[in-house]
C-alpha cells in the first residue's frame, strides 16, 4: 500500500489539499491493481509504476492547460495505451464522515458471492459486503489505498422516492472507518444529487485505470 497516497486521500478527506499551484506529483501504484489520477485544485497526483520522466513530459503535452491536463482525454489516452489497461470514466470523487447508529433504511445482506452488484465491486475493491433494500442495492469495501467505498444502485421502478440518497446515507452509518468515499459519473446528475443529500462532498475528480 502507498503511504503516501494514504496520507494525501485522508488529508483531503480532513479537507487538507495539495497546492494549488497547476502541478503534478507522481508516485508509485498502492498495489498492482490500483493506478490512476485523482485532480485536486489546480493539482493532480498521477499514482502508477511508469516512468515519471514519460508521465510527466506526456502530461506537459497534452493540449489544454496545466490546470486539466491530467484528466485530458489526450494524455488519459496515453496513459491508457502505455499501460494495456482500460478506464470506464473520470468521477467525480465524493466523501463522508462515518455516522452512528443504525441505517434508516430496511437492509439485508446479500450472502451470494454471484450476485451481479458483488461481482462487479470485487473487480475494483476488498472485502466487498452488500446489502439490498426494496427496489436497490448497496455494496461497500476497500478501494485505492485502502480506503473504504460505497456504491448504490435503484431500480428503475424505484426511481424518485428517495432511496439512492436513503442507501448512500446508510453507508456513513456501516462503514468500519471514520469516513467513506464514492465516486458519481458526473454526467450522472440524479446520483451526484443523491450522495451530496447524503452528506457527501466533492473533493476532486478521478480516473482509474483498470486491468482489463
Amino acid at each position: 500500500m502507498s503511504d503516501e497516497l494514504t496520507r494525501i486521500l485522508e488529508d483531503a478527506a480532513r479537507g487538507s489539499f495539495p497546492p494549488p499551484d497547476g502541478g503534478l506529483t507522481i508516485i508509485g501504484q498502492p498495489n498492482a491493481r490500483d493506478c490512476g489520477v485523482v485532480a485536486f485544485t489546480a493539482h493532480s497526483i498521477v499514482f502508477l509504476d511508469e516512468d515519471p520522466q514519460w508521465i510527466r513530459e506526456r502530461w506537459a503535452a497534452a493540449p489544454t492547460d496545466p490546470f486539466a491536463s491530467s484528466v485530458h482525454p489526450v494524455f488519459l489516452a496515453e496513459l491508457l495505451a502505455r499501460t494495456g489497461r482500460s478506464m470506464d470514466a473520470v468521477d467525480l470523487l465524493t466523501v463522508a464522515e462515518a455516522l452512528p447508529g443504525e441505517p434508516s433504511v430496511e437492509l439485508r445482506e446479500i450472502a451470494d458471492p454471484d450476485h451481479p452488484r458483488v461481482v462487479y465491486a470485487r473487480r475494483r475493491r476488498d472485502g466487498v459486503r452488500a446489502w439490498a433494500a426494496d427496489g436497490g442495492v448497496l455494496t461497500l469495501g476497500r478501494g485505492v489505498a485502502g480506503r473504504w467505498e460505497c456504491s448504490v444502485e435503484v431500480d428503475e421502478e424505484a426511481r424518485g422516492r428517495g432511496l439512492g440518497v436513503a442507501l448512500a446515507s446508510a453507508a456513513r452509518h456501516l462503514v468500519p472507518d471514520a469516513v467513506v468515499w464514492a465516486q458519481q459519473a458526473p454526467g450522472n446528475a440524479r446520483s451526484v444529487r443523491a450522495f451530496q443529500r447524503a452528506g457527501f462532498r466533492p473533493v476532486g475528480a478521478e480516473a482509474l485505470l483498470g486491468v482489463r
